[in-house]
């Protein structure tokens, strides 16, 4: 959790007092960072579900007291500092995504904020980057883009339930093509009264009051174990000469893909693992995009002399990947980062990556994290270090991986993926 307060300001006369009329000067000024909004195909920092949501909100926020809002799955800051001008001085915000929080805290260092500010000296918002009880306790108002996934808002709506102020109000909102009767019944379970909005530019909210007395004391869903004893996990988990695992843990969070379970592309991957590099050529290892973290459990205790980093930009996959190492008895060799596609890793640091790289954004097939893992990888990889990748057959990374890393040869595949070898130049 940190403060990002707002440096003392002085007031600008010339600012329109009317909070709506700064609110679209905010809005129009923000851009979808680290890019500017100008690609066709790029994302757009404002969209119609941002602007439905705060103008739900705008009576609740209007009337909101410090630290009753809390904003939860920000892309931009719309919501965040669309809250503060609309509302109270203080904002709690919690983004899964280390690039939201990065942009987020991009615009609040923009002349925008003095939109934001108008005539109050300064702003606050606290950040935290996962579902803690401080984000969400004594809250009175939530807003939040709905997460792709059931299990992720089981979570949230679990979260808020147990702390909240009994009387908050939750404002979810989504694209309607991505919305289902299920989101209705997850929320149903936490609270009483869930209403739909009316549908505006293929966008919907969902508004959820009322806690549940039961959802105040209930067993959390999330983070969920299980065990797992998948052929191809535990022969890739056995390292040389040594006895193969009884079962593998792992723990995920609802934010986490595949959550508890072993998912298609990783366990074909998994299945070349008698090819990996031998023992004594690898003392450091790294699962990007590491997700639930089993592979990073799987290259430590394959690889039981090595150092091991797992890394991933979600808060969920890093506090899963943490609990999966742990629970495996190698927490203590797992490095677990939060970072944006490997942006961050040491170069020349790396003997060996497993990567499954990620290519949805809901529905929309992106390749751009991919590209970027690529690159990622290409500068982390010691010389003759090896990129071992999974990916959909239909994508045909061989030529992307060949120019990011080096020679790139086809190891397996089926016809639903495609799993390669890139050694570093």
């Amino acid at each position: 959790m940190h403060h990002t307060p707002e440096p003392d300001a002085t007031p600008d006369p010339a600012l329109p007092a009317d909070p709506a009329v700064r609110l679209a000067a905010v809005l129009g000024a923000l851009t979808p960072w680290p890019e500017d909004g100008d690609r066709a195909d790029g994302p757009v920092a404002v969209d119609a579900t941002d602007r439905l949501l705060l103008d739900e909100a705008a009576p609740l926020l209007a009337a909101a007291g410090p630290d009753d809002v809390v904003v939860v799955g920000d892309r931009f800051g719309a919501l965040t500092l669309g809250a503060l001008t609309l509302g109270p001085a203080t904002v709690r915000a919690s983004t899964d995504a280390v690039t939201a929080e990065a942009a987020l805290q991009h615009h609040r260092g923009e002349p925008l904020m003095d939109a934001v500010r108008g005539d109050r000296p300064e702003v606050d918002v606290t950040s935290f980057d996962h579902l803690e009880a401080r984000l969400f306790e004594g809250a009175r108002l939530v807003l939040m883009q709905l997460p792709s996934s059931l299990a992720e808002l089981t979570e949230i709506a679990e979260a808020i339930a147990r702390v909240a102020a009994p009387d908050v109000t939750v404002l979810a909102g989504g694209r309607v093509k991505h919305m289902t009767r299920s989101m209705n019944e997850v929320l149903g379970a936490s609270f009483t009264d869930v209403r739909a909005s009316l549908a505006r530019q293929k966008s919907r909210v969902l508004v959820a009051s009322g806690v549940r007395p039961e959802a105040r004391d209930a067993a959390p869903a999330f983070p969920a174990r299980a065990v797992l004893r998948d052929a191809e996990l535990l022969t890739a988990g056995t390292p040389a000469g040594g006895s193969t695992p009884s079962g593998v843990t792992v723990v995920a969070h609802g934010g986490t893909f595949a959550g508890p379970a072993l998912d298609l592309g990783t366990r074909f991957l998994l299945t070349t693992a008698g090819k990996w590099p031998a023992a004594d050529r690898v003392h450091d290892a790294l699962d990007l995009g590491s997700g639930t973290g089993l592979l990073a459990t799987v290259l430590a205790l394959r690889y039981p002399d090595a150092r091991v980093v797992g890394t991933d930009r979600s808060a969920a996959a890093v506090a899963s990947t943490r609990a999966t190492a742990e629970a495996n008895g190698v927490g203590d060799r797992v490095v677990v980062l939060r970072g944006d596609a490997g942006e961050d890793l040491e170069p020349a640091s790396v003997d060996l990556i497993l990567l499954n790289p990620p290519f949805h954004d809901r529905s929309a097939v992106r390749t751009d994290a991919a590209h970027r893992m690529f690159r990622a990888a290409g500068r982390a990889l010691r010389q003759g270090g090896e990129l071992w990748c999974v990916f959909n057959t239909a994508l045909h990374y061989r030529q992307a991986l060949t120019r990011s890393v080096g020679p790139t040869v086809h190891i397996e595949q089926n016809p639903k993926f495609t799993v390669t070898r890139s050694r570093r130049r």
